[in-house]
């Protein structure tokens, strides 16, 4: 399974044409950023991996091994993600900042953050997918509740 460091590389050899990644999300002009099926296939399918595990997570219930298979899933999903991008130049740039989120969110669930827990990588992934729902345009998309 590649790591999220390699899925980064990968991700910004394929897209060096597109342009600079903005600081932070924002807005087109007020608008979403267009989707395509690919982008909001993979982002359902992380929406719906991550969201059933929030509670577990909370009450401690998730082993390494477990937060471990997750980080996998989301891993193999923004691969796909990447891998058929069709975004236009600008939305592909707000995208970039979401998987930079799930990115280090999966790390942390990996074990591979240092400083981080697993359970605030967890986090860290339900809320970079929320923020591609504030940003993206998904008909039908719900947020994930982060039990706060």
């Amino acid at each position: 399974m590649a790591s999220t460091p390699a899925l980064a590389a990968g991700a910004k050899a394929e897209h060096d044409h597109h342009a600079a990644a903005p600081a932070r999300l924002s807005l087109d002009h007020g608008k979403k950023w267009g989707t395509d099926e690919a982008l909001r296939t993979g982002m359902e399918r992380i929406r719906n991996a991550v969201e059933p595990q929030l509670a577990a997570a909370h009450a401690g219930k998730l082993s390494p091994a477990d937060y471990a298979a997750l980080a996998g899933k989301v891993e193999n999903e923004v691969a796909g993600i990447v891998g058929n991008c069709k975004l236009e130049p600008k939305a592909d740039a707000m995208l970039h900042l979401v998987i930079a989120d799930l990115g280090a969110g999966t790390d942390a669930m990996a074990g591979k953050a240092k400083k981080a827990k697993p359970e605030q990588g967890l986090v860290k992934v339900a809320s970079a997918v929320n923020n591609y729902g504030r940003y993206f345009e998904h008909p039908g998309f719900k947020p994930i509740h982060l039990g706060h």
